[in-house]
């Protein structure tokens, strides 16, 4: 794949549909191997295939960097988490995951309640659905739940007064992600996995039709 010719919203759009279920990458693989680029574009090609294979890693690493940063303070690890998981409803696969997940175990209850939280259902004309189906969690929209969690990190990050410090931890952890997915020399197995998502998402598309 040429990453050269990937966009910054391409690559926006690719991790927001991407699987993100599938644990992270091995730690000595992660730190592997790095080298330096040896031009501009080599270094846009590298940035946007290790942000997209590692994608996992990364999100784990600025978590783990803004809870070290917030060791001593419970309220703002909260918040981190808060800020952490309405982040991670934005990404389609995790947001259904998540839906499966909670409407399953609400049913072993409540079999009436589950009946409610079920995503209503898309029309379909000729064959094929009107729209492009939209993310639903718990029988609501999708953007009410990034809302939420949103609107009560920041009333927690607020309540622990570590505005300043979450913004030192955030940068420092978009440095770190930066720094590796820039020095980090993508492998064969970065390559096999662009193939193998990029044939996924054509035969997606074809069954579809």
């Amino acid at each position: 794949m040429d990453w050269s010719a990937v966009t910054a919203e391409d690559l926006v759009d690719a991790l927001r549909e991407v699987d993100w279920s599938t644990p992270p990458r091995p730690v000595p693989e992660f730190f592997s191997r790095f080298t330096v680029p040896r031009s501009y574009s080599k270094w846009t090609s590298r940035l946007k295939c290790n942000l997209y294979y590692y994608r996992t890693n990364y999100f784990i690493l600025i978590m783990f960097i803004l809870g070290m940063g917030f060791l001593w303070k419970p309220v703002a690890i909260i918040a981190a988490f808060m800020t952490g998981l309405s982040i991670a409803f934005l990404n389609d696969s995790f947001a259904v995951t998540f839906n499966e997940k909670v409407t399953r175990t609400v049913r072993q209850f409540s079999p009436h309640l589950a009946a409610k939280m079920r995503p209503p259902i898309t029309p379909v004309l000729r064959g094929r659905p009107s729209s492009k189906r939209s993310i639903h969690i718990c029988g609501r929209p999708r953007w009410v739940f990034v809302l939420f969690f949103s609107a009560v990190s920041c009333i927690l990050w607020l309540t622990s007064c570590s505005l300043l410090t979450v913004l030192w931890a955030l940068l420092i952890a978009l440095f770190a992600t930066v720094l590796h997915a820039s020095f980090r020399t993508p492998n064969l197995k970065a390559r096999l996995n662009t193939f193998r998502e990029e044939f996924r998402a054509v035969w997606r598309n074809y069954s579809e039709l």
